[in-house]
């Protein structure tokens, strides 16, 4: 239900007040806005007018907001982005049908991207953008449609469709192959994801050697983290599906045992309670078919 028009008061004045509180000055949001300083002062005397509530502390020089004016701030400097995305989104695709999807970078890269010229052609009125996103956010303040998760089912608010599992595997530069015991890897420089930091000790206990944490040196991603492997930093466990070509090719060699399951799988995930918009059926239902 729209909320009364009393409550929503002109973006000129909210932006006013957003620059502001960046900037500190009358003066300095007015050139960033390229308007007169009277007129930021009466943007901002008119938004505490309609909003009943004082919102500046007039310092000398300098303006500073109230502690409950900068919570409000913060708010509508997310609806701001969220309006500027919506237009940006239009003039790129002023048909409809444009799909936000946030991706993990490796998964992106090396499972999705091959995939997409299918979709593009079975389905060439929907636009996908996408955006990489590290970890799970609260779709409420973004303009995604879906995400790409990794892990288990365990973010909250969202519905789940599940891609694939995932099987890792023990791999190092030529050099360092060929380990005679599982726990021969202790010798060695481990290399691992930040966001799976007992991956290596899992890996241990899966061929009977638990109680295990190594510690190694930390990657925020997988393609930084393969790439040191294959200059001989040390030794990686990584999803095999990211690997195909550089086991091939033999610039990474498995270095004890075949691949084990990881403890968590690739799903899509879209807010429970958004509306059900046509690119995201069309996508779900092609990610379906894909992964069936």
């Amino acid at each position: 239900m729209m909320l009364p028009r009393r409550y929503l008061p002109p973006i000129p004045a909210l932006m006013a007040l957003e620059a502001v509180d960046r900037l500190g000055t009358a003066s300095g949001a007015a050139r960033e806005l390229n308007l007169t300083q009277g007129a930021i002062s009466r943007a901002l005397q008119g938004l505490e007018s309609q909003l009943g509530v004082p919102l500046l502390i007039r310092e000398r020089q300098r303006l500073q907001l109230t502690p409950a004016a900068r919570d409000y701030v913060n708010e509508v400097r997310k609806a701001l982005h969220l309006l500027a995305s919506a237009s940006v989104t239009l003039r790129a695709n002023p048909m409809g049908g444009s799909l936000n999807l946030a991706i993990l970078p490796a998964f992106g890269m090396h499972w999705l991207a091959p995939r997409l010229a299918r979709f593009a052609q079975s389905h060439p009125e929907v636009t996908v953008n996408l955006s990489t996103r590290l970890r799970p956010f609260d779709f409420a303040g973004t303009t995604f449609d879906a995400a790409i998760h990794y892990g288990r089912q365990d973010w909250p608010g969202v519905a789940y469709l599940k891609l694939m599992d995932e099987a890792v595997i023990a791999v190092a530069a030529p050099g360092l192959a060929g380990l005679t015991h599982a726990t021969d890897i202790l010798s060695h420089p481990l290399l691992q994801l930040e966001s799976r930091p007992g991956d290596w000790g899992r890996w241990l206990a899966h061929h009977g050697h638990p109680g295990h944490r190594p510690a190694g040196m930390m990657f925020d991603q997988f393609a930084t983290l393969i790439q040191a492997a294959i200059h001989g930093m040390g030794l990686a466990l990584v999803p095999t599906f990211l690997i195909g070509r550089e086991l091939d090719e033999g610039r990474l060699v498995p270095v004890f045992g075949p691949p084990v399951a990881a403890l968590g799988s690739y799903y899509l995930v879209w807010p429970q309670a958004g509306p059900d918009r046509a690119p995201l059926r069309s996508f779900r239902d092609w990610l379906a078919a894909e992964t069936a």
